[in-house]
């Protein structure tokens, strides 16, 4: 069974993305940009649609990778996200654009790809949204994707929330666990590609990088205030944010020391043809 995302899960806006960018770009988002981006440059498409981009990691990525001539458009269901990819300058000029990736503005057949970073997990229907994916690739065109592995091979991640429950231990807030790190199941994820239209991946692999970090302050402040955990946390006691952060912190120096620290993460990328 896969986890559904609640409204709120989605709602990245406020400080969240200047804090996202900062802290858990590099820690845990970089390394998968970077993988997903050699996946399509290897594909060599003309004109490629990324969906749920959040601050541009892939963005940028494929701005340094594809072909020269290809052209990038980039979209995410939330405007704050997108106007923070705005300022970070990229090698080629990308096209930007706030779209819901369930219901895609975009013509029949009109992308050679289309790639999502840690973003399947947040549609509120995912068949559908892979249904949009086809829909907008050309015959023959790919849609290559990534998903979280489940959250305990997701080290950093996985203290984090622990130590956040803690602090509210009658209520903890399970966002990490719940969206991010809720559709890792294989047979759950073949099935909604199959329900979007599309046939069994060509590859489905999973890819564990080690993550680094200067101190365990960056992936509790990444995480609790540079994600909607935020919203989960606040909504319980606006008050105690400062508070969580630090049991976060505290919680990911007791497991992996003080000073500089590193991590397993895992996730699967997934790519399927039209």
């Amino acid at each position: 069974m896969t986890s559904q995302p609640n409204a709120g899960d989605r709602a990245f806006a406020g400080s969240i993305p200047a804090i996202y960018e900062q802290h858990l770009v590099p820690l845990i988002f970089q390394p998968y940009a970077d993988d997903l981006a050699a996946r399509l440059a290897a594909i060599a498409p003309a004109r490629v649609l990324e969906l749920a981009a959040g601050t541009g990691v892939v963005t940028r990525a494929l701005a340094d990778r594809l072909q020269d001539g290809a052209a990038i458009v980039a979209t995410d269901l939330n405007a704050a996200m997108i106007e923070h990819a705005r300022t970070i300058p990229t090698r080629r000029t990308v096209e930007w654009r706030t779209a819901d990736a369930t219901d895609l503005p975009f013509p029949d057949a009109s992308f050679d790809a289309v790639t999502c970073q840690f973003g399947v997990m947040f549609f509120p229907d995912r068949a559908r949204g892979f249904a949009e994916a086809r829909r907008v690739l050309r015959p023959g065109g790919a849609f290559v994707f990534n998903v979280w592995d489940r959250i305990e091979n997701n080290e950093f991640t996985d203290a984090v929330e622990q130590g956040v429950a803690r602090v509210f231990p009658d209520d903890p807030p399970r966002f990490l666990s719940r969206t991010p790190h809720g559709y890792h199941d294989r047979g759950a994820i073949e099935r909604d590609l199959a329900a979007g239209g599309f046939g069994p991946p060509e590859t489905f692999d999973t890819v564990p990088i080690v993550a680094r970090a200067a101190s365990a302050r960056v992936p509790a402040l990444g995480f609790c205030q540079g994600c909607p955990l935020r919203g989960e946390i606040e909504s319980r006691d606006a008050a105690r944010l400062a508070e969580a952060t630090t049991a976060a912190e505290q919680a990911v120096a007791a497991r992996f020391g003080n000073g500089p620290i590193e991590g397993r993460i895992q996730a699967h990328v997934i790519a399927v043809r039209r």
